[in-house]
């Protein structure tokens, strides 16, 4: 692609959820972290009531029409860049017929978030065309819509609101009720975080994510006939979820107890990140990944052998699942001297248990957006 004609690069971060899962739509906190892996939009009014969109990987050009942008929910690859359009023009916007084109360094259906970071750049691309400034929560914000409407996937605030948000050499810890937040840095002394793919991709509208978000729905509706207080299934105490948790059904009983213990593991992972505790936060990982497993059942074969891999090896001090599951990625804490040794050994091993090579990314924790101009 030639640079030549277009006035900005945008981009917007993938990211890796060091702890905090499956509870982002319950109300609780997470701890995500941008990537330096990215959505990049490069970007150029044209002076016509049609936005053009073409990809670096891919042979597609897709136009879409500026006054007809809620007639797009079936494109293959667009639907995304059609869904912030349209929201982002309902939320009050200009949007401008532009040229998109698009790199994308996420990989896709690896659970680090490839779809936050195309609508959040998407929409500052869009916003750039215009000549609009932009809010970073506000974006975040539409995204999400977005990913709900146009894609069908009835996601939390975590991922867009850290695309949008995140800063270098730091983890967001947010809460997702309050979109409160505050930077933790990521300093980790003598360790380092591998993300590995089991190279399974996953589809979170054919998968069971949504059942789940009806499964932690209901046992907040159960809860609230003893807990009227209660306004997000993350406010229920272990305490008052163990008094009442015959008034649910036995697998609404592990789900609900899933979420409350993440989110008090959520607490001492940020407690153990600002003390430097590497030990501490490498169990905590650990012990997120068998509630997701065994509470929660998001992992599967694939992420639980990853996972038990990573455990056993000697370098490494914690591994769990990180994202939706039913596929993506694990993140581990691994001392930096083992970490070829740590890869060759969950690599054999995994591809032991299951038939795959995984992928291996070093996290490298970068700022959300970016705009430059060219």
């Amino acid at each position: 692609m030639n640079d030549t004609g277009y006035l900005y690069r945008v981009s917007a971060a993938g990211r890796v959820n060091l702890i905090g899962e499956h509870v982002d739509y319950c109300g609780g906190k997470v701890m995500p972290c941008a990537l330096g892996l990215k959505n990049t939009v490069y970007v150029r009014p044209n002076g016509s009531d049609f936005i053009r969109l073409s990809w670096s990987d891919l042979p597609d050009e897709v136009t879409l029409d500026i006054n007809q942008l809620n007639s797009y929910r079936s494109l293959k690859h667009a639907r995304y860049h059609a869904g912030c359009a349209a929201l982002w023009k309902q939320a009050g916007h200009r949007v401008v017929g532009c040229d998109l084109y698009m790199e994308c360094t996420v990989p896709f259906g690896s659970g680090l978030s490839s779809s936050a970071a195309i609508e959040v750049s998407t929409i500052v691309a869009l916003a750039m065309a215009a000549g609009e400034a932009y809010d970073p929560v506000e974006v975040a914000l539409v995204a999400q819509r977005a990913e709900h409407e146009y894609a069908g996937v009835n996601c939390g605030i975590m991922d867009q609101f850290v695309s949008a948000n995140g800063k270098a050499g730091c983890a967001l810890l947010l809460d997702c009720n309050t979109l409160a937040h505050e930077y933790i840095p990521v300093e980790l002394g003598d360790c380092m975080l591998i993300i590995a793919d089991c190279k399974k991709p996953h589809d979170l509208v054919e998968s069971k994510y949504n059942e789940r978000r009806e499964e932690v729905e209901l046992a907040l509706k159960l809860l609230q006939k003893r807990l009227p207080h209660v306004n997000c299934l993350a406010d229920v105490k272990p305490y008052e979820l163990e008094e009442y948790k015959l008034l649910l059904p036995p697998v609404i009983q592990r789900r609900a107890k899933h979420v409350v213990e993440e989110c008090e593991r959520v607490r001492l992972a940020a407690t153990a990140m600002r003390a430097g505790n590497m030990s501490a936060f490498g169990q905590l990982l650990s012990a997120s990944h068998r509630s997701l497993s065994q509470l929660y059942e998001v992992t599967g074969k694939e992420l639980d052998a990853l996972a038990a891999a990573a455990q056993v090896h000697r370098g490494c001090l914690g591994s769990r699942m990180t994202g939706a599951g039913f596929g993506g990625c694990t993140v581990s804490l691994v001392k930096r001297s083992e970490e070829e040794d740590f890869k060759a050994h969950v690599a054999a091993e995994y591809f032991e248990k299951t038939g795959y090579h995984p992928a291996f990314y070093v996290a490298d924790l970068a700022d959300g957006i970016i705009v430059e101009k060219l």
